[in-house]
């Protein structure tokens, strides 16, 4: 099994002995904002990689002083990707310009250095999923992740003209969720990948918990049954998708 987007850095000590790696052949952590890029890339050891960026609420972090610590960080051997970035207006709607200048920049920055870009979205009135699926066919970034994919049409259309890969998390569990498996079966099956976005979005039956990378196996259960495909099939698809795109040092086989 593969987690593709963890953040190991916000769970307290007694938590990360708890995560239980070897139950899993990868695991990207994420650290959004400056103050957890250094943590993040410690964690990075073993089966376990990184990712760095600033997540849209941190947007306004942005100046000079910080792109150039991100770039630096940005080119770590353990680093496969750069995010989270993207668009939030739930909890910050204000700074919606900031937000896009940030997007724009570490697009830029993943393209140049090769690297997939995780993006994540999330709005009241799926204004931020309008506007971030106009900005994919506008830019057209070469290796994008959808993360905590949440089955909106305007991002369906956009990130399949694109090629983006869809990330399901703990929400494809939930049962009143039937939308986002019918999502799952609309989709390339070559694009599709698993997360849990720990320490958030735990899936049944741990809802009401943090969350742990081991528990995507809930979601990869999940996702076999919605596509009507055995257990170790869908978890050798899901596999070799992440390895395709995140290339882990062992290949991901």
């Amino acid at each position: 099994m593969t987690d593709t987007h963890a953040h190991l850095d916000f769970l307290e000590p007694e938590e990360l002995e708890e995560v239980r790696l070897d139950e899993l052949l990868a695991v990207l952590t994420l650290g959004i904002d400056p103050a957890r890029w250094e943590r993040t890339l410690e964690l990075a050891q073993g089966n376990v990689y990184a990712a760095v960026g600033l997540h849209p609420t941190e947007a306004h972090l942005l100046s000079p002083e910080v792109e150039e610590a991100l770039r630096h960080y940005a080119r770590h051997a353990r680093v496969r990707a750069i995010g989270e970035s993207g668009l939030d207006y739930y909890w910050t709607p204000e700074t919606k310009a900031a937000q896009l200048r940030a997007l724009d920049f570490q697009a830029a920055l993943a393209e140049e250095l090769g690297l997939p870009l995780v993006l994540h979205v999330r709005s009241r009135d799926g204004k931020a999923e309008e506007e971030l699926a106009h900005w994919l066919l506008l830019h057209r970034p070469k290796r994008v992740v959808l993360h905590a994919y949440g089955g909106h049409p305007d991002l369906e259309r956009a990130g399949l003209e694109v090629g983006a890969y869809f990330s399901f998390a703990g929400p494809l569990t939930y049962p009143k969720n039937a939308a986002l498996k019918e999502a799952a079966r609309r989709l390339p099956r070559e694009r599709l990948l698993l997360e849990t976005d720990t320490p958030f979005l735990p899936p049944v039956p741990h809802r009401g918990k943090r969350n742990r990378p081991q528990y995507v196996r809930h979601t990869l259960e999940a996702l076999a049954e919605a596509l009507g495909m055995p257990f170790l099939e869908a978890e050798r698809l899901t596999d070799q998708n992440a390895a395709r795109l995140f290339r882990w040092d062992n290949g991901g086989v």
